[in-house]
C-alpha cells in the first residue's frame, strides 16, 4: 500500500488572483490559526484546542488535516478521518473573504488526490441541509446525495445530508 506523507504540498491558484495559495499537510504551528479560522465560520464544526492537537498525534494516525495558507495565514482548512478505504471530510472552513473562489474546492481536491494515493474507495461527508453553498460545491465535485440524518444538528436542530465521492 502507498503511503503519502503529510509534508507533501501543491500549489493551487486561487482564481481570478494572481498570487499563490499553498495547500499542504497542517503542522501543529497551524492550530492557532485554523482555530481562529473555525471559530469565525459560522457552519464550520466547532470542535476544542485538544481535538484539533488529537489531530498530530501518533496514536491518531487515522486523521488528516490539510491548510490552505497564503504568506503564513490560515485561509482555509479540511479535516478528515480515514476509516480503512473509506474516508470521511470532519470539517472545512474557508475565510469568508476568500469563499466562492475555488479555496474549497481545492482542498477537498487536494483531500480527494491524498485518499487516491492511499487507495481509498470513498470520500463521505455530512452538511447543514440549508447549507445550499456548501451542497452545490459537493455536488459540482462529483459527490452524490447518500442519506439523511434526522435532526443531526443542534442550535438549530436540523437535518444532515450525507454525500459520498466514489474514488474507485
Amino acid at each position: 500500500m502507498q503511503k503519502y506523507s503529510r509534508s507533501q504540498s501543491v500549489e493551487a491558484p486561487t482564481t481570478a488572483e494572481t498570487n499563490h495559495v499553498q495547500i499542504r499537510h497542517a503542522t501543529p504551528d497551524d492550530l492557532p490559526g485554523v482555530l481562529s479560522l473555525e471559530q469565525s465560520t459560522p457552519a464550520a464544526a466547532h470542535w476544542s484546542g485538544a481535538q484539533y492537537r488529537r489531530i498530530f498525534h501518533d496514536a491518531t494516525p487515522s486523521r488528516t488535516m490539510l491548510v490552505a495558507e497564503e504568506g503564513g495565514v490560515v485561509l482555509g482548512f479540511v479535516a478528515a478521518r480515514r476509516i480503512e478505504l473509506e474516508w470521511e471530510i470532519e470539517n472545512i472552513a474557508v475565510a469568508a473573504e476568500k469563499q466562492r473562489r475555488g479555496l474549497g474546492r481545492s482542498l477537498v481536491g487536494e483531500l480527494s488526490r491524498c485518499a487516491r494515493l492511499a487507495h481509498a474507495t470513498s470520500l463521505l461527508l455530512e452538511v447543514r441541509e440549508s447549507n445550499v453553498a456548501a451542497r452545490g460545491l459537493y455536488e459540482k465535485l462529483g459527490f452524490v446525495s447518500d442519506g439523511r440524518r434526522k435532526n443531526y444538528y443542534r442550535a438549530p436542530k436540523e437535518d444532515a445530508v450525507l454525500y459520498r465521492l466514489r474514488l474507485a
